[in-house]
């Protein structure tokens, strides 16, 4: 069995520690007090055993067995079952690491089924039991000390969050090529920590609302704590998907900005060579038609009058002449020279 920690509590003081579960439920039946049965990363039978000796429901063990749930609330006759969903950022890889908790809460019991690392629920009983006032309140005061690490663990999840996003906001003007993959993955994430936190302020605003006809009032400052907790973490968060979402429109816009200054430049240089190309051209066909004349008087054929005749060179050389200027006039009037 994977118990962690197996504890009875009465008075809001540590009377007993059961070696196993049996034991737990009869010194339950025999002197009273709440127990605090702490799973970690069970098996089915290990959930299934826990279920049998503590009548928890069918439906509630099979989401515990399944697990991979949403962060839920679920009342059953003389039990709750919460699924929450812890978070942690690892400064190593830069992500967030979302967990699952699930906690079945009775009259005079907690079972807390942990399947990650966080929340740290050492640190939780270790607070409670040096709070006995907090802790006389029993079950409840464990689910609020619970609910309270959680929402205190979003803390570091925040701010490294927020880190990321500093760094991608440089990333972004510096011109980084990964930056739009970058974006994308911290939205996931943030979207993900979004649906950890919306459905967590319901359950804590519906525990906060069944506490004020309950018999445990004096706990309702500290749910009220971690509901505005809850809350301010929720706004940033929230905030953070604007500003993601802002940071890839802007990515956006510098793209296509940098694509229009290099299509600019692309044309210009096009153009550039256009006219390069014109005047090379023009030059080439003027200097062409003194060539032509040339190379036809050049081949002395014998049938050739031109030859013989008393101005037949300088007829031809008047011919090139009037050819190249006529070309070099039509060029300059369309601008090609």
């Amino acid at each position: 069995m994977t118990v962690v920690e197996n504890a009875i509590y009465v008075d809001g003081v540590r009377t007993q520690s059961p070696k196993t579960l049996e034991d737990t439920f009869e010194m339950l039946q025999e002197r009273g007090g709440v127990a605090w049965i702490g799973l970690y990363r069970p098996d089915e039978a290990e959930v299934r055993a826990v279920a049998r000796e503590f009548n928890l429901h069918d439906l509630a063990v099979e989401d515990a067995i399944s697990a991979h749930q949403r962060s839920k609330l679920e009342h059953y006759s003389d039990s709750r079952f919460l699924v929450l969903r812890p978070a942690r950022y690892i400064d190593a890889t830069e992500k967030v690491e979302f967990g699952e908790l699930h906690l079945f809460v009775g009259m005079n019991f907690v079972v807390s089924v942990r399947h990650a690392e966080s929340p740290d629920l050492a640190s939780v009983r270790s607070r409670l039991e040096h709070s006995p006032e907090l802790l006389r309140h029993g079950a409840e005061a464990i689910l609020y000390a619970i609910l309270d690490q959680l929402v205190d663990e979003y803390g570091p999840v925040t701010a490294g969050l927020l880190n990321d996003i500093d760094e991608i906001e440089d990333d972004l003007f510096n011109g980084e090529p990964g930056v739009s993959r970058r974006i994308y993955e911290l939205t996931r994430e943030v979207i993900a920590f979004q649906r950890a936190l919306h459905p967590l302020m319901e359950i804590l605003q519906h525990l906060f609302e069944r506490g004020e006809q309950g018999p445990h009032t004096d706990l309702l400052p500290h749910l009220r704590d971690v509901l505005d907790h809850a809350l301010r973490t929720s706004g940033q968060v929230d905030a953070f998907r604007d500003i993601l979402q802002n940071a890839l429109m802007l990515h956006s816009t510098l793209v296509a900005q940098a694509q229009s200054e290099e299509m600019s430049r692309m044309t210009e240089t096009s153009l550039a060579q256009t006219e390069q190309t014109k005047k090379v051209s023009s030059w080439a066909a003027i200097l062409f038609t003194p060539t032509l004349v040339g190379g036809i008087y050049g081949m002395n054929f014998t049938n050739m009058p031109e030859l013989h005749w008393q101005f037949g060179y300088p007829f031809a050389l008047g011919l090139m002449f009037a050819t190249g200027l006529a070309l070099y006039t039509v060029f300059k009037r369309n601008s090609w020279l």
